[in-house]
């Protein structure tokens, strides 16, 4: 990158910084991104950029022309703007002012990188085409992406590719992780109810022990894994909850209500899972002359990378960040994400990068998303900036 290019880098990273900074201290869930929103608007508008308010409630869209439009054609880029209901202890000067509400997914830094973006390829300019940058609310469970979708995102911003990043404070900073096909896991819920007899716990054959019933099913769930779905796919069913009883130590319930989550990286294996988990849970149930009944919820969709943008994407990111640092062989997580959505529609990469900083063990990078005292890593927003721009430097060449 030539240096005034550099310089330019380097002075938008420092101001975004800051955004973030602001952001981490008023950070809203799903759908109450208000400051974030209106944070973006204000520095979108300072910047001269186009954008329009009003998708899914508090995400915003900004569109950048390049120095030429002829081509036709456009990418996006998506950054998440919500937080979570978790009391900081991260100790940071820049903590969360919100009673109760915490950015400990970094989403306050995927927001300032595509903010620092759209800077920097306002400035410079040199593609041919038009860069889309959705500033994404309600990825925390809320399922933002999908509304954006439903709303007419991709209707009204045709892109032919879209891109995301996630910081991973399980890697050292300097890591980079792409890879074509799945890298989350898709998220569904099941609800479970077994039907019984209850009565006296002392007269348990005038009863039909609805607890006994779902303990088996409980354990034969776990066959779905082992012995349904092929050994190199991966799969996880887990009960996370299992309510019976009102109590007392002599009284057989009617009823068991039991809930778990269910996580795969393709919708075979899913249609499969959810087939069987059904055919158990109403078939041991029935066995024993009970009622078995689930509730399946499909959430997040797997996230999965298309084989030719991860590869363009691998490429880049070794001419801007070295070979040794780009890893293309890694295992997925099962945790999840719903960029998948927007997968699901277009072509695209979603890629690690690592914030970790092993030198330094107390460091607020070091602990995992989600947790009280994590902090996302400032270092990353240069380099993200410098990947997303050159992303569309190829993309869309002059």
């Amino acid at each position: 990158m030539p240096t005034n290019q550099n310089n330019l880098l380097a002075s938008i990273a420092e101001e975004v910084t800051q955004c973030r900074h602001k952001l981490h201290q008023n950070p809203a869930t799903s759908y109450e991104e208000v400051f974030a929103s209106n944070l973006i608007a204000e520095k979108l508008t300072e910047w001269g950029i186009e954008f329009e308010r009003g998708w899914a409630e508090t995400g915003i869209v900004a569109t950048i022309h390049g120095q030429e439009t002829s081509s036709g054609k456009s990418v996006g880029f998506r950054g998440d703007i919500d937080a979570l209901d978790i009391t900081e202890s991260s100790g940071v000067t820049h903590a969360s002012c919100v009673p109760g509400k915490m950015h400990a997914c970094g989403h306050d830094g995927h927001t300032s990188i595509l903010l620092g973006t759209a800077k920097y390829l306002s400035e410079t300019r040199n593609f041919n085409g038009k860069v889309h940058l959705f500033f994404q609310p309600a990825e925390e469970g809320g399922g933002g992406a999908y509304r954006m979708i439903e709303e007419g995102l991709f209707d009204k911003y045709p892109v032919e590719s879209v891109y995301a990043i996630h910081n991973w404070p399980y890697a050292p900073r300097g890591f980079v992780g792409i890879k074509g096909g799945p890298i989350m896991a898709s998220s569904d819920e099941i609800f479970i109810t077994i039907t019984g007899k209850g009565g006296h716990a002392a007269m348990p054959h005038e009863c039909i022990d609805p607890i006994v019933i779902a303990s088996e099913i409980v354990l034969s769930l776990q066959t779905i894994v082992g012995r349904t779905i092929d050994p190199a796919e991966s799969s996880v069913i887990s009960i996370t909850n299992f309510n019976a009883g009102t109590g007392a130590t002599n009284i057989i319930p009617t009823d068991v209500k039991l809930e778990g989550t269910v996580r795969t990286f393709n919708n075979k294996v899913r249609d499969t899972v959810e087939k069987r988990i059904r055919e158990i849970v109403e078939g041991i149930a029935h066995a024993h002359g009970a009622k078995g009944t689930l509730e399946y919820i499909r959430n997040y969709d797997p996230t999965i990378n298309t084989p030719e943008q991860a590869s363009l994407c691998a490429d880049i990111a070794r001419t801007l960040f070295g070979v040794e640092s780009v890893h293309t062989e890694f295992a997925p997580s099962m945790g999840a994400e719903d960029f998948g959505a927007m997968l699901q529609k277009k072509p695209g990469c979603y890629t690690i990068f690592g914030q970790g900083e092993p030198q330094d063990p107390d460091s607020p990078h070091n602990f995992g998303l989600h947790h009280p005292r994590y902090d996302f890593n400032d270092k990353l927003i240069p380099s993200v900036i410098s990947y997303f721009s050159a992303i569309t430097e190829k993309m869309l060449p002059l």
